[in-house]
């Protein structure tokens, strides 16, 4: 697989829902971009909370623009603060550096990543890691 196809974008939304749904977690946004930053698909679960969508969106992305899991970025964060403020000054706030942005991998290929919200950090990443499996893809979650 050289790109991320709608399909393939789709059956990881549908599996990190499926995910959600066994955790018993609060409702989640899952956005699924491509190696571009170009939005795939993306959904909410009926009664999300204001902003999850933007949350899930930024968290995708800045996993895309540094090229690590959010959870990388979360930790970069944690020991350079100066550096992670100044590079989403430059995103124009558009970096959601902590963990539920994971990048999906096809080997040693980028294809995407996925970005989740909704409820702990946590919970979203691991509903990330299983859409992007089920798709028989790799996450990279940093």
């Amino acid at each position: 697989m050289a790109e991320l196809t709608l399909d393939t974008a789709r059956k990881i939304l549908d599996a990190a829902f499926a995910k959600a749904t066994e955790l018993k977690l609060k409702p989640l946004v899952v956005t699924v971009l491509d190696a571009r930053g170009v939005l795939k698909i993306a959904a909410a679960q009926d009664g999300t909370s204001l902003m999850r969508a933007e949350i899930a969106h930024g968290k995708a992305y800045g996993a895309l623009a540094m090229g690590m899991g959010s959870r990388a970025l979360y930790q970069r964060a944690q020991e350079q603060a100066y550096f992670i403020d100044a590079v989403n000054t430059i995103a124009k706030g558009a970096l959601v550096p902590v963990p539920g942005g994971v990048l999906i991998m096809d080997g040693t290929t980028l294809l995407g990543a996925v970005g989740v919200s909704g409820d702990t950090s946590d919970n979203d990443e691991a509903c990330a890691v299983a859409g992007i499996q089920a798709a028989g893809l790799k996450p990279n979650a940093g």
